[in-house]
């Protein structure tokens, strides 16, 4: 009995650790001990000061050098569609480049959610939801940020 909950234990422990790399928006080589991407670094800096034009052109230089980076195509979306006036098809292009490259990639379900919401296309946020609960076991921030927005969306309370 007690080398079962010794499993159940380890196994929870592990796949909470999992979900908790998984939060920092599904990037890649999160909980490494490599450094930190300057670039996402460099833009997650600037979306800390709402500066979207700087995210954005540091992730457009990122992404000329590295185009098959997942979390640089979803930061670029990202910085693009907060910023003023935004080019929503460049936007979708940049979160659906992120989802092919990593198909698991939970910040890039939840914001193209948000960008679906912001369009008008619920159904399309919802299957990003409905992705995001498959892909968070235990939950995850993703799931539950992107379930509030559509909550809100259905309540009249657009975003």
């Amino acid at each position: 009995m007690k080398r079962s909950v010794g499993r159940l234990v380890t196994v929870a422990l592990l796949c909470a650790g999992g979900a908790a790399v998984a939060a920092g928006g599904g990037g890649e080589g999160a909980g490494s001990s490599a450094p930190a991407d300057p670039a996402i670094a460099q833009a997650q800096e600037a979306i800390a000061r709402q500066d979207w034009s700087a995210a954005q052109e540091v992730m457009k230089q990122a992404l000329a050098a590295n185009p098959k980076s997942a979390e640089y195509h979803n930061l670029y979306a990202y910085s693009t569609r907060k910023g003023a006036s935004p080019d929503m098809n460049l936007v979708f292009r940049h979160y659906n480049e992120a989802l092919r490259l990593n198909p698991k990639h939970l910040g890039a379900h939840e914001y193209i959610g948000e960008a679906y919401l912001a369009v008008d296309d619920l159904a399309k946020a919802k299957e990003h939801l409905a992705a995001l609960d498959r892909l968070c076991f235990f939950g995850c921030e993703e799931y539950t940020d992107l379930k509030k927005a559509v909550a809100a969306y259905e309540a009249g309370g657009k975003r």
